[in-house]
């Protein structure tokens, strides 16, 4: 009798575990939509394969509405980091980078290549903290900050594949694409801005052909 009821409880206690042993799950039984990728190593890229870039309707850092893919990246060049306002490790860095990026990019700032920081924890980002973050680093027009409803930001961040669950944890990556194109990189968010800024020629460069 008592042998008996070690075992209901051992297997009791094994179907209580199983759930966090196996970890989330996305709807087809697969881990990718909830964890970021790992950033390629510095100095190098990956290719984004089935990166999609969705329509979400969001608000920039004044706080007016935008469609993320219409108005910030169709048709464009763009470089994209994800970062929230009260980081204190990885982020400001990324924040600095972009700030020297702008410098390396001069007039084709805002015209052959755009900006985009999407908040990674919108609940607490709101356009003005965004705003305020991004004067930090001296953002400039042709540099957007993005945030919005959770609701409608953590999906956009699934299709850009660089969603995770704890937001915390998230890992310093940078996406580098060409919309017109479809050529989407993956690249270490912690990359020199000269490096970034050589990243938005290669991807402008059509194929067989020279820059645009």
């Amino acid at each position: 009798m008592r042998l008996a009821s070690i075992r209901r409880c051992s297997v009791f206690a094994f179907l209580i575990a199983l759930p966090a042993f196996a970890g989330p799950q996305g709807p087809h039984g697969d881990h990718s939509s909830h964890h970021m990728p790992a950033p390629p190593p510095a100095g190098e890229t990956t290719e984004a394969s089935g990166l999609s870039v969705p329509d979400a309707e969001l608000l920039d850092q004044d706080g007016n509405p935008i469609r993320f893919h219409s108005d910030l990246v169709a048709g464009k060049v763009v470089v994209m980091n994800f970062i929230f306002t009260t980081c204190t490790t990885i982020c400001p860095p990324m924040g600095a980078i972009f700030g020297k990026l702008q410098e390396e990019l001069g007039d084709r700032l805002g015209r052959d290549v755009y900006l985009i920081s999407v908040s990674i924890d919108p609940t607490t980002d709101t356009p003005e903290r965004l705003k305020a973050w991004g004067q930090r680093f001296g953002a400039q027009a042709g540099w957007t900050l993005v945030t919005g409803p959770k609701a409608r930001v953590d999906p956009l961040l699934k299709s850009l594949q660089v969603f995770n669950v704890d937001y915390e944890e998230h890992s310093p990556i940078v996406l580098v694409g060409n919309d017109r194109t479809g050529v989407w990189k993956r690249a270490y968010g912690l990359a020199p801005a000269s490096r970034l800024a050589e990243l938005t020629a290669e991807v402008s460069e059509p194929s067989g052909g020279e820059p645009q």
